[in-house]
């Protein structure tokens, strides 16, 4: 029997009109050191879903022996890990290992997969060397993912944390990882709280607590960690409240640029803008403006490549514009940046000159209202 040439072009019209299937959202539980409580927060979350009807599983758990954890894992459906075998040397035996099972994950269907430890190296003879990348596979057939991450493990911080904690985070993911994601949730905790819970024996055994005390749990590292945590995901947050309205972004990192010029108190006003940068833990800019009416002396052209060497030395970005208009330029460049406060020194201008071009710093405050200024008595 034949279909008629109407149903055949209705099929044909379904077919290329049916809506492609919805990518799986992925939250991403994210602290500063293994203990903040991530796996144990998801699952909390997990459990309150799976009361609302949620069809929710565990596609990969570590407790690391944390009880309070496996505890918190009781009555959630858990898919079983694959084994896969590795081939050793011809006199040992073949060495069995367990790894996530993507497939059954997949072939199960859930609403919601709950994935721990994001940054993990799969075991050599998986499909994927990394974790995120069967995570990846997830989201695309549709299933929602949360999983767990440590600050330490994102690639563009690596060697950040080596210099904090002297400790090489060798399982790393990229950054687009994170950025990608539809929702980060930073789970956080005081480092003394933190310290508590690893004498408690809450975090690891009992002969690994005093080595990790004197190394990577030090007070000091736990500090530094926890910043870096609640830094970068402020970073994501306002980046991502610049790509929906830049007009009306909302500037939670503090940005300090320092407008220098050929005069020697240049150097003041950027050792000045160095240390606000410091105590804020803000990005530092400098800015000379080259008028381009006229050309630098040689001593000029020295001073400004020391400023330049300086900008360096503080961790700033030095930016050299060629310009005529030095408010305008000021104006311009601290919107591009999204700068919070500028540091300029006091006018040079005669009162004459004041009055008939106006003040730069009545400029800057009626074109950039919600930027503070600090002028430098010279």
């Amino acid at each position: 029997m034949f279909e008629s040439n109407e149903a055949v072009s209705n099929q044909h019209i379904s077919n290329q009109y049916q809506r492609p299937k919805r990518r799986g959202k992925h939250k991403i539980f994210i602290g500063m050191a293994p203990g903040v409580g991530k796996t144990y927060r998801m699952l909390e979350e997990a459990h309150s879903l799976k009361q609302q009807g949620i069809d929710v599983v565990v596609g990969l758990l570590e407790t690391h022996g944390r009880v309070d954890t496996a505890e918190k894992s009781q009555n959630l459906e858990i898919i079983p890990r694959k084994q896969i075998l590795l081939q050793g040397r011809s006199a040992m035996l073949p060495l069995s290992l367990s790894e996530m099972d993507t497939d059954a994950i997949i072939a199960r269907k859930p609403q919601l997969a709950l994935i721990d430890e994001l940054a993990h190296t799969n075991v050599p003879g998986s499909v994927y060397e990394k974790r995120y990348q069967d995570v990846e596979q997830i989201l695309e057939t549709g299933i929602d993912v949360y999983s767990t991450l440590n600050i330490q493990h994102l690639e563009s911080l690596n060697d950040l944390v080596l210099k904090i904690s002297g400790v090489v985070v060798r399982e790393r993911i990229p950054d687009s990882v994170l950025e990608a994601a539809d929702e980060v949730i930073v789970v956080d905790v005081t480092p003394e709280t933190l310290q508590e819970r690893l004498q408690e024996g809450k975090i690891y055994a009992a002969a690994k607590i005093d080595k990790s005390l004197q190394n990577f749990f030090k007070k000091s590292n736990l500090i530094a960690l926890r910043e870096l945590a609640l830094r970068e995901i402020a970073d994501n947050i306002e980046e991502e409240k610049i790509e929906e309205n830049n007009l009306n972004y909302c500037n939670i990192q503090e940005r300090i640029l320092v407008c220098v010029s050929t005069y020697p108190n240049s150097i003041q006003l950027l050792r000045r803008g160095a240390r606000i940068a410091n105590y804020m833990n803000a990005k530092l800019y400098i800015l000379f403006v080259n008028n381009t009416g006229r050309f630098l002396s040689r001593q000029e052209t020295l001073h400004v490549e020391t400023c330049q060497r300086l900008s360096e030395e503080f961790g700033g970005e030095f930016l050299q514009i060629n310009s005529s208009n030095l408010s305008k330029t000021i104006i311009d460049v601290a919107r591009k940046e999204r700068i919070t406060q500028i540091v300029i020194g006091e006018t040079r201008h005669s009162r004459w000159e004041i009055l008939f071009k106006g003040s730069i710093v009545q400029k800057l405050m009626e074109a950039l209202t919600s930027v503070d200024l600090h002028i430098i008595a010279t």
